[in-house]
Formats: C-alpha cells, structure tokens, sequence
C-alpha cells in the first residue's frame, strides 16, 4: 500500500507548494527535453512516483552495494519543483558525497505510466553506481591540463590558455557522456527488471525526446541505440 503521508506531501509539493528537499548543483547529463505530452491528474502522477520510489530505491541501493563501485549507496530521491522547468531527471552528490536523484514536476506528471518513471529512476540511480561524477570530473581535469599544455607550448598568451583550458574541461567531460548515458541505459534496465517493471516499455519515453543524433560534443546518444542497448540488456537477462 503507498504510504498515504508520504502521497500527500509529493502531491503538495507537485502542486508547486512544498520543496522535497534541496537540489543540489552540477547534475551529470540531463535528459534532453521530452515533447509535450497529456499530464496526468496531479493524484495519479504523485501515487505513480511514490509507488515506483518504494519499488526501485531498495533494488538500486541493492545494486550499489554489491558491485561496490562507490562508497555511498544511501539515495535521496527528491523532486525539482522550481518553476518553468522541463520534464527532466538528473544525479548527482550533496557536500557529504550521497547521491541525489533529482525528477522535475513535469517528467512526473508527464510519464506515460510506472515502466517509464522506473527505468528513469533505474538510469540515474546508474549513473552514481558506476561512478560517473568522479569519472566525468577526471577526464574534465585531464582534458583542461592537456590543452593548456598545448597551448602554452605553442606560445599562447595567458588569456588564450584559459581559454584552451576551458575548452579542454569541456571536451574531457564530455568525452565519455554517450558512453556513460548507453552504460547507465543497461544498468537501469537491469534494475528496473528485477524491480518489477518492463524496461522495454519504460524506454518508449526516447520516442518523445528529440533525438541528439551525432551532435558535436553532444552528452546523449542516438534515441535508436539506446533503444538497442535496452533490448540487448533484456535479451541477455533473458526479460
């Protein structure tokens, strides 16, 4: 049974009158905004996001701790309920390193059913069980040192190399993004299955996103392959 407490305080909050909680800053890799889609009445949509919480959290954190990737596996799932935001789901960490997963009110309202708030749940929980955050931030660190090297060696002035640098975070965090995002895809795949849910039909959401392609430095893959990686992932859990 949903908790009924718990139910009401997400559909205040849903209704734009209470925050659940502070969003922190620097999300990894937001999902692209989703096209307009029917919103379900603010009751259905909070007793779906309470329901799939209760199912999903416990298997990720499940998840966490067995592959023992990252030392915090303790979730705080809270949602973004800042005016004028886009249907959107991002993680990332709090000062004392636990991980936060972040829904803004519209994905909430707008998913079309339970499968698709799970495999988004699944997803982000993901992307800090594979450590994608401290990853993401080395190859930023990595790339920035490299292209001031370069530019200074090249004779650059001192504006050029901070603006080399700049460049080279940029590119160095980026450079595993598609990579991370289609990695992130298959782990939430596998813990929205063993949570209940059909990831299969939860991943129809790329069928409303705007579909990144091969964009140049872009932080998605292709719609197409991630719908892919999904049924790769079922097919070898044999879901």
């Amino acid at each position: 049974m949903v908790n009924r407490v718990l139910l009401a305080v997400v559909a205040a909050g849903m209704q734009g009158c209470v925050q659940i909680g502070p969003v922190m800053t620097a999300p990894a890799a937001p999902l692209p905004e989703l096209e307009a889609a029917p919103i379900l009445p603010v009751e259905t949509a909070a007793e779906n996001f309470v329901a799939v919480v209760a199912r999903v959290e416990p298997v990720a954190e499940q998840y966490c701790r067995s592959l023992r990737r990252v030392a915090n596996c303790d979730f705080r799932i809270v949602i973004d309920d800042r005016p004028g935001q886009p249907p959107n789901a991002f993680q990332t960490l709090d000062e004392a390193g636990r991980p936060i997963l972040a829904f803004t009110v519209p994905l909430i309202r707008d998913a079309r059913n339970r499968d698709e708030l799970a495999f988004v749940l699944g997803h982000e929980a993901a992307h800090h069980i594979a450590g994608h955050i401290p990853r993401q931030q080395n190859t930023a660190l990595a790339g920035a040192v490299l292209a001031g090297v370069l530019a200074q060696v090249s004779g650059a002035g001192e504006q050029a190399v901070a603006t080399a640098q700049d460049l080279g975070a940029t590119v160095g965090a980026r450079r595993f993004s598609k990579e991370f995002e289609l990695e992130a895809d298959s782990l939430g795949t596998e813990i929205a299955l063993v949570a209940g849910y059909d990831p299969m039909l939860g991943a129809a959401f790329f069928d409303r996103m705007p579909d990144p392609g091969d964009q140049f430095l872009g932080t998605h893959p292709a719609n197409a392959d991630r719908k892919r990686v999904v049924a790769a992932t079922l097919a070898r859990l044999g879901g």
